[in-house]
């Protein structure tokens, strides 16, 4: 099986791929003070539970993919799969690793791996052109051409980022539970906050695609738009131009990432 670890600010996404099929997952926090042989305990610990899986660290490991946003912590996964998984192929998304997708940006090398492998898991499942709105630390938007080319993004403050400066910059705000509230209009504070947080996103969610739809094709409507990230379930439902969720887009990637460079390792 295939192993692949998606390592964002925030959170590690972890995902068991036997073939196509994602058929487990894991989130953790990611923690860059975590040194490789605290990683290899971690996940000597989540994967020893399933049950496809032997007993010994890297049993039933045939292959790891990996993208990080956090430098320190690739600089420890790469410690990891060499000193624990040896003799199991690995692909660190790093410049130079085979993509198949062009990046036409002005420095390709400073564009986030998890938005490029998005893109590529986009154009592969999709076809373009496509946006992929990613809900994380930070919401991006990433657009991919008619013929599979990443072309640029957006890159805003997160939802939770934003409930956290709100907590901390309002003399008489705190930090709130991000959930539908009632009502738009909030009947006490923690509802306006929320209603803030989830109405306000939409509304940027809205907005920003569909501005990158006109600049992305002649006509906006063939644009594809994908949600994903922890967070989109949030948004999901009060925004009027996501066409998809694909919850484990950035894993599948990974997948697609890893079989394109195996055969030339």
């Amino acid at each position: 099986m295939l192993l692949t670890i998606d390592v964002g600010n925030t959170h590690t996404v972890l995902g068991l791929f036997d073939g196509e099929d994602i058929v487990e997952h894991w989130r953790i926090s990611t923690d860059a003070r975590r040194t490789a042989d605290e990683l290899a305990v971690l996940l000597h610990g989540l994967m020893g539970m399933h049950p496809l899986l032997g007993e010994e660290l890297g049993d039933g490991i045939d292959g790891i993919a990996i993208c990080s946003t956090v430098p320190s912590v690739l600089h420890e996964l790469r410690e990891v799969t060499r000193r624990y998984y040896g003799d199991v192929p690995a692909v660190l998304v790093e410049p130079g690793v085979k993509t198949g997708v062009p990046i036409l940006t002005d420095n390709p090398k400073e564009v986030g791996a998890d938005r490029i492998i998005n893109a590529v898991a986009a154009a592969e499942i999709y076809g373009g052109p496509a946006i992929v709105v990613d809900f994380g630390t930070a919401t991006t938007f990433d657009a991919v051409s008619a013929r599979g080319e990443y072309v640029g993004g957006v890159i805003a403050p997160g939802i939770e980022i934003s409930v956290e400066a709100l907590g901390v910059k309002g003399a008489q705000l705190r930090k709130i539970e991000v959930a539908r509230p009632r009502s738009v209009i909030g009947k006490n504070t923690v509802e306006a906050m929320q209603s803030g947080i989830i109405y306000g996103f939409a509304g940027q969610i809205d907005g920003v695609v569909n501005r990158m739809a006109r600049e992305l094709a002649d006509d906006p409507d063939d644009v594809t738009v994908i949600a994903t990230g922890g967070l989109a379930p949030m948004v999901l439902g009060e925004s009027s131009v996501i066409d998809e969720h694909e919850p484990w887009l950035t894993l599948i990637g990974l997948r697609l990432v890893y079989e394109r460079n195996v055969s030339r390792m």
